[in-house]
């Protein structure tokens, strides 16, 4: 059923928003992607640094504890 009378036309139109990520599942660099990108935006950040302040703040947390009790 399918076949070059079946294909749609091709169009000229670029998806440059989504080239850069086309390129990156195509290398498997997503997670490199997504860094980039998150660490690009000022919210994002933001976000970013909060979380692992939070993190680094529960594991200080966690060693105190353990070491006074």
């Amino acid at each position: 059923m399918s076949g070059p009378e079946n294909t749609p036309p091709g169009d000229n139109k670029d998806w440059e928003g989504l080239r850069e990520i086309d390129r990156a599942i195509a290398e498997n660099r997503v997670t490199s992607y997504t860094w980039k990108k998150t660490w690009a935006d000022p919210w994002g950040r933001l976000k970013l640094i909060l979380v692992i302040a939070g993190l680094l703040a529960f594991a200080v947390f966690v060693l105190i504890d353990d070491l006074v009790v």
